[in-house]
């Protein structure tokens, strides 16, 4: 009888902790956590609107350049720039030496031999700007001062346009691709940012909210005769020509929002370059991350770029 009760008491006792130790796990399980950011490369015709999917991650990445030859897109994710062909699969890590904090300020030179990375490794982790081959070797540092944002490359692939902070104001500069001094293009008080060169070399296109709010402005290649181009109540950024000239895209977001911050409903808008028109060309969620740098395929008649989800999580969501 006395060992009949211990083996009650014990089943008691175990019943009681595995109850427990169930609800414990079901009050955890049902804890609503995070979304869950899913990041999709896609491309848009530019004559169809027609969009199509051709990577999607649960990974936060950003930022394609079109390769020059049309086979393949770099992007960034988690410090790294990786490679991917243009019919999708797998990506694969680019060899950038100790540069492993790169940043969505990248691009590929006009020959197609070069990559101009922004990074902000050690030891002073601000981003500064580097050269590395094209398909991956040792980083060679164009920009000493910090911090520094690669957005362009001269058509005869000599010079690189970056904005960099001095002083506590963010203006758009040049350095040459063999290194040296860096020259000042910009002095206009506020933020400058976004430079990119015209196909034929004679402007370089950029963002400014000098006048009150973000437009893209444009000034002759050694910075002189700077004059707005877009006179819009929304935020525009980061202005890229099609390689034929004929357009340009840019970034807009809804008056009132300043900076170009993440996961907003915003537009790529098409400027047709020979008449000014403007049209909204895709509208996503995105925004930072979305088309930072030049991504359009060598034929100009597409234009690639990454749009975001926030997916629920939880015990109905995805995990």
């Amino acid at each position: 009888m006395g060992r009949n009760k211990f083996i009650v008491s014990t089943c008691v006792v175990g019943c009681v902790v595995l109850f427990t130790f169930l609800l414990a796990e079901l009050a955890v399980s049902s804890v609503p956590s995070g979304p869950v950011l899913e990041s999709t490369l896609e491309t848009v015709g530019i004559a169809t609107g027609e969009r199509r999917i051709v990577y999607t991650d649960r990974s936060h990445f950003e930022a394609p350049n079109w390769s020059r030859d049309g086979s393949y897109f770099l992007f960034n994710r988690d410090g790294h720039v990786l490679k991917l062909p243009v019919t999708g699969g797998t990506p694969t890590t680019l060899d950038t030496g100790a540069q492993i904090h790169c940043n969505n300020d990248h691009g590929i030179s006009p020959d197609g031999k070069w990559l101009a990375v922004s990074d902000s490794s050690p030891p002073d982790q601000k981003s500064h700007v580097y050269v590395l081959p094209i398909d991956g070797g040792a980083p060679r540092l164009l920009t000493p001062n910090s911090p520094s944002y690669w957005h362009g490359w001269s058509p005869d692939g000599k010079t690189l346009a970056f904005v960099g902070e001095r002083s506590g104001n963010f203006d758009i500069y040049t350095v040459p691709f063999t290194g040296g001094e860096e020259t000042r293009l910009t002095t206009a008080p506020g933020l400058d940012d976004g430079p990119e060169y015209s196909p034929d070399g004679k402007y370089i296109y950029f963002n400014s909210e000098r006048t009150g709010h973000m437009q893209i402005w444009r000034m002759h290649s050694d910075g002189s005769a700077q004059e707005q181009v877009t006179f819009d109540d929304s935020n525009d950024w980061f202005p890229h020509f099609s390689p034929d000239g004929k357009w340009m895209v840019f970034l807009a977001y809804a008056s009132g929002v300043t900076g170009h911050p993440p996961n907003k409903d915003v537009e790529l808008r098409l400027r047709n370059m020979r008449n000014g028109k403007i049209k909204a060309l895709v509208k996503l969620f995105g925004g930072q991350g979305t088309m930072n740098v030049p991504s359009w395929s060598p034929d100009s008649k597409q234009f690639a770029f990454v749009s975001y989800k926030l997916l629920p999580s939880g015990p109905t969501g995805v995990k």
